[in-house]
């Protein structure tokens, strides 16, 4: 996996290719690769690195085709390698590319070695092409050997397929990820994501789950999984929506907070199963890795600490294994005691924050820890120091304060638990839930982004405050935070969160009427306990706003209760800071503060 660009046209499609795998560079790739046909022939062009070096390997000047797939690959299955880089093909005639994970590879594999098939790649992919050209040598056409085939495979695809044979032909396929057909004039494209097609196209057909399409330059049809002819609605879509442009937003802040449950799917997209997630969406070799962890050791800064302190509840709730959180900042200043068979692991928007890849490059030197990043940007210092990456998949974060970066971080860390969950064979049952529940996370974030007037009204109570205090519980204490870290950031407005029940340790002598207070209300063992904390704020004649999936219930104080739609409560704090978010985003509105770029803040923090 991880992005996929065919097209066939009347005119020459490898610069239309290329820009189209360079404008999916965000989602994280480790290698390149492209076939296209010329007179009967097929020609195919690898690079193990950028898009850039692929480019000038192909040499465009003077190339000219009508029909090519091209393909940048994030490793599962092999190493990152020309060899096994994208398109795969069988006996130089079937040529794919491939976006997804194919569970019963092996079984295929070895079926198809025993029929005389030899393979040169370490891929689930190089399956398909010779699965392919197997049944096209037991007398089918191309068209019916690739839906023979595709009846075969089990598992998470977006498919490319070209014969050499069969010119003007590319055939299309997706189950559980993300296939778009482009149309243009006499011409037509698919892409793993409309970025790809932007520049060439505003007309698409998105491709539902187990369809199949016949890309021709002059029309496209779609099938079902029985061959039956499936119609498919043609969008229009503004295409610079799918750009670095604020897209009708009045500020990039605003508009990541409310693409928030796209990029929870774009994260979650092809690595989860029915009940589990699938294997190797941290890379080949993962999972064997993992088995005897017995410590893990994060590394993160900012609001990625935040993200690392959320896993650590996780950890030692679901896991039984220690976990232990660390500024990128303060790690290597405290002479860690280093324990065999640990996992550290890094947490990083941009994967170039300072202080953290200098932990990790402190790590490595002084131990032989099994590394990981979490990042959003592919191909960065921290992926390329780490043993293992998963990309979050959140796209381009432009507004200094994180928003969409850290819940993608969230679901990503609630990957890296279940896929642990499973190599260490823990609560079974349990998994089954989260996988569930992952699912519905972005439709239950999407309730959240619609209540605006509860956040607006929350935004006047606390503008013209100095100072404001966060309250929460276990899970909800790094969630509460966060939401402090957010107001200050943006607004300029004091703020610190607390422990609920340190309140009365110290912080309750701030407590006064002009002292506004955000509790986080879980629905666990928790409440009585911060129930109790309200009311000392509340006799002290302090402001409550509660937040959480309780209804209104006496917990609300006069501040107001917002509701929040109610999941596992593993995932109830991911929920619970959106509305952090927006009132944040609303009180530095009424600041009129820069709210992309507040004052003596950097994106990427590249200094120690």
């Amino acid at each position: 996996m991880c992005g996929i660009v065919c097209g066939i046209s009347k005119r020459n499609v490898l610069p239309i290719l290329t820009e189209g795998l360079s404008r999916l560079e965000y989602r994280g790739y480790d290698s390149a690769g492209l076939a296209y046909s010329s007179k009967k022939s097929v020609t195919v062009v690898k690079n193990q690195g950028r898009v850039a070096d692929l480019v000038n390997k192909v040499s465009l000047k003077g190339i000219e085709t009508n029909q090519a797939i091209a393909h940048t690959r994030w490793a599962t299955h092999g190493v990152p390698s020309e060899k096994n880089a994208h398109p795969q093909f069988s006996k130089n005639k079937i040529y794919v590319v491939h976006n997804g994970i194919i569970e019963n590879h092996n079984n295929l594999r070895d079926n198809l070695i025993s029929e005389g098939y030899k393979f040169i790649s370490a891929t689930d992919t190089e399956t398909i092409a010779h699965l392919v050209h197997f049944f096209m040598e037991k007398g089918l056409d191309f068209e019916s050997a690739s839906l023979k085939a595709i009846s075969k495979l089990q598992g998470t695809y977006a498919l490319g397929i070209m014969d050499k044979d069969v010119p003007d032909l590319i055939i299309g396929a997706r189950n559980q990820s993300p296939l778009v057909i482009g149309q243009g004039y006499d011409e037509n494209f698919l892409a793993s994501d409309i970025m790809a097609l932007a520049p060439v196209t505003n007309k698409f057909k998105f491709m539902e789950d187990g369809q199949i399409c016949f890309l021709e330059k002059e029309q496209v049809q779609v099938v079902n999984s029985n061959g039956l002819k499936a119609k498919l609605k043609t969008q229009e879509i503004d295409s610079h929506s799918y750009s670095n442009d604020l897209g009708g937003y009045n500020h990039f802040m605003e508009k990541e907070i409310f693409e928030q449950p796209k990029a929870i799917e774009n994260s979650l997209e092809g690595r989860l199963g029915k009940n589990e997630t699938q294997e190797g969406i941290f890379g080949a070799g993962f999972e064997a890795a993992v088995k005897d962890v017995a410590n893990i050791q994060i590394i993160a800064c900012g609001t990625s600490f935040h993200a690392a302190r959320i896993f650590e509840y996780w950890s030692h709730k679901f896991l039984g294994i220690n976990c232990r959180v660390d500024y990128g900042s303060e790690y290597k200043y405290q002479e860690p005691v280093k324990s065999k068979n640990t996992l550290l692991v890094t947490i990083s928007q941009s994967g170039e924050t300072a202080d953290t890849l200098s932990s990790l490059k402190f790590a490595k030197k002084t131990g032989d820890p099994l590394t990981l990043t979490i990042c959003n940007v592919a191909n960065s210092s921290l992926c390329r120091e780490s043993d293992f990456t998963l990309l979050t998949n959140a796209g381009p974060e432009i507004g200094v304060a994180s928003t969409k970066a850290f819940v993608t971080q969230l679901a990503c860390l609630n990957l890296l638990l279940l896929t642990l969950m499973r190599e260490h064979k823990k609560l079974p049952s349990a998994r089954k839930k989260i996988t569930s529940a992952l699912k519905d996370l972005p439709k239950h974030v999407g309730a959240t982004l619609k209540k605006l007037d509860a956040y607006q009204a929350t935004a006047k109570l606390l503008f013209k405050r100095n100072s404001a205090l966060f309250l929460g519980r276990g899970l909800y204490f790094p969630i509460a935070r966060e939401g402090a870290l957010k107001l200050k950031e943006i607004s300029y407005i004091h703020a610190e969160a607390y422990p609920a029940g340190e309140l009365k340790h110290g912080p309750l002598a701030l407590i006064d009427k002009d002292m506004p207070v955000i509790a986080l209300v879980p629905d666990n063992e928790h409440l009585d306990k911060i129930q109790s904390n309200i009311e000392e704020v509340a006799a002290r004649k302090g402001k409550v706003i509660t937040i959480g999936p309780l209804g209104r219930t006496k917990i609300a104080k006069e501040g107001g209760h917002i509701k929040i739609p109610k999941t596992l409560d593993l995932l109830n704090p991911i929920i619970c800071v959106v509305p952090l978010q927006l009132i944040s985003y609303y009180t530095a509105l009424l600041k009129g503060t820069d709210v992309d770029k507040p004052r003596n803040l950097a994106k990427s923090v590249t200094v120690e």
